[in-house]
């Protein structure tokens, strides 16, 4: 386990990447705005189960060996900006947005999985777990790897609370508009606005050196 002065240091840092403006954050509200809170935990779920997983690859290696392929980064890049415009054309091409009292446990499904796949399909994700999570470990200490995926876990548990809350603020936003006239229009092409926006940034990242 990392010592406390580490432990502390690293809950800070967390907090403060969190609260930075993100793809992460992006996505979490757009799905609240679109289909209300319960959408935002699912998408937030997702997410963390995607930080969780970018730290059982960073503590065994894999994340390693995954981008020492030269062409692992535009191949991650180019399938989550892809995979991001079909969100965007199918939220275009669906019916009005469905009210969260309405929402299907399919439906929350499927937006846990779009959390989970829009931040492993993201190259820099990976590389930022490569990169944050060691400076964090008591290397004396020793056991490296379960530090590793103990930093992890309370990475993913902190960004759970985190998107969490935030969802329910946009959630809580939307029902404010429930009555006028943008809400469904906020909801559908605002959504489509944000997966089209966050496919273009996947597109124009530049590979680390």
């Amino acid at each position: 386990m990392p010592d406390t002065a580490n432990l502390y240091l690293f809950v800070v840092a967390v907090v403060l990447l969190l609260i930075v403006p993100g793809p992460n954050m992006a996505f979490v509200t757009s799905h609240a705005l679109a289909h209300g809170w319960r959408a935002g935990v699912a998408a937030a779920l997702g997410i963390s189960l995607a930080d969780v997983l970018m730290t059982m690859m960073v503590s065994a290696g894999i994340g390693a060996l995954v981008m020492s392929w030269a062409p692992a980064f535009d191949v991650l890049r180019l399938a989550g900006a892809a995979y991001l415009l079909w969100l965007a054309w199918q939220a275009l091409r669906a019916p009005a947005a469905t009210q969260d009292s309405q929402l299907q446990v399919a439906s929350l499904w499927k937006i846990f999985c779009r959390g989970a796949l829009n931040s492993l399909l993201n190259p820099k994700a990976l590389l930022f777990f490569m990169v944050f999570l060691p400076q964090f470990v008591n290397v004396k200490a020793g056991g490296v790897s379960l530090q590793l995926i103990f930093l992890g876990a309370l990475l993913a548990l902190i960004a759970f609370v985190f998107h969490t809350l935030l969802g329910v603020c946009a959630a809580q936003l939307r029902a404010k508009l429930a009555n006028s006239g943008i809400s469904r229009r906020l909801g559908t092409y605002g959504f489509a606005g944000v997966m089209a926006a966050l496919a273009a940034r996947l597109l124009f990242l530049d590979r680390p050196l």
